[in-house]
């Protein structure tokens, strides 16, 4: 489970053109103040419903959200760090549910990727980073326990969350790859020895075992012993199958997540819909992968999204592989996966992104967070006004974890002179002439 800490905001220099860090407390316009170290005023924020505000963030929490310029009068609450966010957006910041910590930046390795416990740790180290440079200050990274590996890559994902405390929340989802018949014995051994080193989620892919019912039936009696959550792999293309899964799952607490189910949207229309029932009936959540699937599933294929949330299933959706040999160019940005469920699918903006955070969050088992006093300060600040607009273009970012800037990406575009521009009074971005 997540055992990341806070940390006092620190000072650090920013560099100039276009950047990526994680870990600086630095971002354009800010400044520090002698005061409350935990203390961040965020000043000038455009909020979904169109106001510009402040807010500010203490203790890790969303303290007061005020107009314009109402909280960064003078007086004793006027402390800590300032940081200018005239011309962003300011929302929730998005979670990931659906990661590979253990395979992760392996496609252009040379021979087969290296499980060696130090190279998976600096893999699933620099993903966290380059996710957390997309906003998501949180991932929930699976990984395969057993065969070769048995539990090195585990603990060193374990390793890698340890490290990257008061960055980001990583919790780890064990999977096993069989837990059924004489081989399974092992398996099952295992999945209880992950659960003792620290993995907070049960997972695997019942479609891989010769017997998926008795796969299934196996997790979810280790994680009812253990109290914790099950997060299953199936491309969910046989009917039948995924049935008898949901109606053993249904009623289990913490609760059961299915992805990337992509073989839902091959099944004939009335059969998808039965089965869409079924899953909302068992409050079972289904996490797509609008980017692409992974391990051995279709990339092609992406889960039903509108059909599901119509029968009242809660659909998040995840990157899936970052750049392994499922998916070489995989980016894991959940601002992609927000602007595929919008462009592709034919959600709203508003529905597109709360897939990445509010229900993200939701399967992960994190609190909820909104921009207003009380909330977590969990925040991801966008280039842009209108939330459309910041999916399509989603260039700058500043990210807050546990209420202090972890991480920032500033983009500059420049153009040179153009007349017609001049005269049409088009936004100008850059801080020079090209010549």
């Amino acid at each position: 489970m997540p055992d990341s800490q806070p940390q006092p905001p620190h000072s650090s220099s920013s560099s100039s053109g276009s950047s990526s860090s994680s870990g600086s407390s630095g971002s354009p316009g800010s400044s520090g103040r002698v005061g409350d170290p935990a203390a961040l005023l965020l000043c000038g924020a455009r909020l979904t419903d169109g106001r510009t505000v402040d807010v500010r963030l203490s203790g890790g929490r969303i303290e007061a959200v005020g107009t314009a310029g109402s909280l960064a009068a003078g007086g004793a609450r006027d402390c800590g760090m300032r940081v200018d966010l005239s011309g962003y957006l300011l929302l929730p910041a998005p979670a990931e549910p659906h990661t590979h910590g253990d395979s992760a930046l392996s496609a252009e390795d040379d021979g087969p990727a290296s499980y060696e416990p130090q190279d998976v740790q600096r893999r699933a180290t620099e993903a966290a980073l380059l996710q957390l440079g997309h906003g998501a200050t949180a991932l929930r990274a699976h990984v395969r326990v057993g065969d070769v590996q048995g539990l090195g890559a585990l603990g060193a994902v374990l390793q890698a969350r340890r490290s990257l405390r008061g960055l980001t929340e990583l919790t780890a989802v064990a999977m096993p790859r069989m837990l059924t018949g004489a081989a399974g014995a092992d398996g099952l051994a295992m999945l209880r020895d992950a659960l003792k080193m620290g993995a907070g989620v049960v997972g695997g892919c019942p479609d891989l075992d010769p017997d998926p019912t008795g796969y299934v039936e196996a997790v979810l009696e280790v994680a009812s012993e253990h109290g914790c959550p099950v997060d299953l792999h199936t491309d969910a293309a046989d009917p039948a199958r995924l049935a008898r899964i949901v109606a053993m799952a249904g009623g289990l607490r913490p609760g059961v997540t299915l992805g990337p189910c992509g073989g839902l949207g091959r099944l004939p229309a009335e059969t998808a819909r039965r089965t869409a029932d079924q899953l909302a009936a068992a409050g079972v959540t289904v996490v797509c992968l609008p980017q692409g699937g992974c391990g051995g599933t279709d990339r092609r294929d992406t889960a039903p999204v509108r059909l599901l949330r119509a029968a009242g299933v809660r659909v998040a959706a995840g990157s899936g592989a970052l750049r392994d040999m499922s998916n070489p160019v995989g980016r894991g940005d959940p601002l992609e996966a927000a602007y595929l469920l919008s462009s592709r699918y034919g959600l709203r903006p508003e529905d597109s992104y709360d897939a990445v955070s509010s229900s993200a969050r939701s399967v992960m088992g994190l609190p909820e967070v909104r921009v207003e006093a009380g909330f977590p300060a969990e925040l991801l600040a966008l280039r842009g006004d209108r939330l459309a607009g910041a999916l399509s273009l989603a260039y700058s970012r500043i990210v807050v974890h546990r209420g202090r800037v972890v991480a920032r990406t500033s983009a500059v575009r420049e153009y040179c002179n153009s007349a017609a521009a001049a005269e049409l009074g088009l936004p100008r971005q850059g801080r020079g002439e090209l010549s």
